[in-house]
């Protein structure tokens, strides 16, 4: 059996629950991207977090929104 010296560092939001495994924040679906905090930070942490949030992107512009999310929607509505 081969042994491994990496050390896996997990970090949860005390907040929102919200999980960083390494310093990379993984969804709840074990999905992540380059953008993910900052889409978290869009949804969640913007408009709910407080100091207890430990998202480094909250309080940046950018990222997926309720209100993006909307526009999609409507926009697949109005080309049905």
């Amino acid at each position: 059996m081969e042994s491994s010296s990496e050390t896996l560092s997990t970090k949860i939001c005390n907040k929102c629950g919200a999980t960083w495994v390494n310093g990379k924040h993984y969804w709840r679906t074990g999905n992540t991207s380059d953008t993910s905090e900052l889409d978290l930070a869009g949804l969640v942490c913007n408009d709910f977090g407080d100091e207890q949030c430990i998202n480094p992107s909250r309080g940046m512009d950018g990222g997926d929104t309720w209100a993006k999310r909307s526009e999609r929607i409507t926009d697949l509505e109005e080309q049905d």
